[in-house]
């Protein structure tokens, strides 16, 4: 088999595995779009407080696909760039927009006060909801996510936060779908979206 052909059969192996592997990730039900087909382990109860005040539990999200995202607000690039991203795909939803929810779930919950969300987020699409509460109830919701957040320690008593930068995709039930790609044109993410509105 030559060099050329090789590369052909490659491709279309993986093309086709690619398929295969979107129509395992998501079916379509008769009332709403695409939802989850795989049981997942991501995912699943968690009690918090948004911007507002307002406790905010995972029956709170239900009915809608919303997007997931565990930062923090003294980030310095990785949190502020997913966030616009986040702001981005939104416009680039349109009239569908109010269909989609999105959670910024804070991993620092002893700076991220609500107030601080609030103040945080007033540059960012209204829509995304920013989450905080105890340190016990953001390290449960951490758990539940299968995410990732550590304290580093800087000069003086300074800090920062490593954590997880996926944004976690999830149906309409709550059930995981995929991690969300945003490093793409806004347009590109908002049509793989409306398959799951």
């Amino acid at each position: 088999m030559s060099a050329r052909t090789a590369f052909i059969a490659g491709s279309l192996a993986f093309a086709v595995g690619a398929v295969a592997l979107g129509f395992g990730l998501a079916h379509f039900g008769a009332s709403g779009g695409a939802t989850a087909t795989q049981p997942s382990s991501v995912g699943g109860p968690f009690q918090l407080v948004d911007q507002n005040g307002a406790t905010v539990t995972e029956a709170d999200v239900k009915g809608k696909p919303y997007l997931v995202f565990f930062g923090f607000t003294h980030c310095p690039d990785v949190c502020p760039t997913a966030l616009s991203e986040m702001t981005q795909t939104y416009d680039a939803l349109g009239p569908d927009a109010d269909k989609l929810q999105a959670l910024f779930v804070t991993v620092d919950p002893a700076r991220d006060t609500p107030e601080a969300l609030k103040e945080y987020l007033s540059s960012f699409s209204p829509r995304i909801r920013g989450l905080t509460g105890s340190q016990g109830q953001v390290d449960a919701a951490v758990k539940t996510f299968r995410a990732y957040a550590r304290k580093v320690p800087l000069e003086g008593d300074n800090y920062t936060m490593d954590h997880t930068a996926l944004v976690y995709l999830m149906d309409r039930n709550g059930a995981f779908v995929q991690p969300l790609n945003l490093k793409r044109e806004p347009a590109d993410v908002a049509a793989e979206l409306r398959r799951y509105l």
